[in-house]
C-alpha cells in the first residue's frame, strides 16, 4: 500500500471523506489492482475508525471497484480485457446519444468552455503529467454530458466515466495518443460548433475505437 491520506472537506462528513480518499487512490493506482483492503491498517493510516472504512469499502463494491473475495475479504478490482470491453460498449452508444444532444441544445458557453480546455490540454501534454492530462480528457467530455441538459444521461454517463478512470490513465501515458487526443477534440469541437450531428458521431466512435486499441496494446491484453 502506497502512502495515502484524508482528502478533508469540511463540507463533507466524514464517511464521505473516507470514501472519496480510497477511491482516488484506487483510480491513481496508489491502491493496486488485486491488493487487500484490510479495515484496521487502513483505519489506522487515515487516523479513522473502522465504521467509514467498512461503508467506503461497501460503496465502492457497489462501483465495481472491490471485489469480495473468499478467504480474502475486500480487494480492489483487477482490471479485465472483459471489463475494459463492457463499459466500451456501453459508453460508446451513450456518447453518441451526448454529442446528438449537445450538437441540438449546448450554448456558446459550452463551446467556450471546451475550447479552453483544449488549450490547457495542449499545454499539459508539455508537463508530461499523466494525470493532470487525464483529467483534463474527462473534463473535456463532462463539458459535452453537461451540454445535454439531460439529468439522466448526465448521471449515467459520470459513473461509467469513473469505471473508465483506470484505463484512461493508461490511454494516457502513451505519448503519440495525446497529440491523437488533441486532433480528436478540436475535430469533436468543430461539428458540435456547426451542429454536424453524424460528423460528431463518426469522430466519437473512432475516438474511443482508437482509446481501446492504445488501452489493450499498452496493458498486453490481446
Amino acid at each position: 500500500m502506497k502512502d495515502i491520506s484524508l482528502h478533508m472537506d469540511e463540507y463533507l462528513p466524514l464517511r464521505d471523506v473516507v470514501f472519496n480518499t480510497l477511491r482516488e487512490a484506487i483510480l491513481t493506482g496508489d491502491l493496486e489492482p488485486g491488493e487487500r483492503l484490510m479495515e484496521i491498517k487502513l483505519a489506522d493510516k487515515l487516523g479513522v475508525s473502522r465504521t467509514p472504512i467498512r461503508e467506503a469499502i461497501r460503496k465502492l463494491e457497489l462501483e465495481g471497484l472491490v471485489n469480495m473475495t473468499p478467504r480474502k475479504g475486500a480487494v480492489v478490482a483487477e482490471i479485465s480485457k472483459e471489463d475494459l470491453q463492457n463499459v466500451l460498449e456501453v459508453r460508446r452508444v451513450l456518447e453518441q446519444l451526448a454529442v446528438e444532444l449537445a450538437c441540438k441544445r449546448m450554448c456558446p458557453e459550452d463551446e467556450e468552455a471546451l475550447e479552453t480546455n483544449l488549450e490547457v490540454f495542449k499545454k499539459a501534454i508539455e508537463t508530461n503529467n499523466p494525470t493532470d492530462i487525464a483529467k483534463l480528457d474527462v473534463e473535456f467530455h463532462d463539458i459535452i454530458y453537461m451540454a445535454t441538459k439531460n439529468a439522466r444521461l448526465i448521471q449515467i454517463l459520470f459513473n461509467i466515466r469513473e469505471q473508465m478512470y483506470r484505463y484512461r490513465l493508461e490511454y494516457i501515458k502513451d505519448q503519440d495518443t495525446r497529440y491523437t487526443v488533441v486532433k480528436d477534440h478540436a475535430k469533436i469541437i468543430a461539428a458540435l460548433k456547426d451542429k454536424k450531428v453524424e460528423e460528431a458521431k463518426k469522430i466519437i466512435i473512432s475516438h474511443i475505437e482508437q482509446q481501446e486499441k492504445t488501452i489493450k496494446k499498452n496493458m498486453g491484453f490481446n
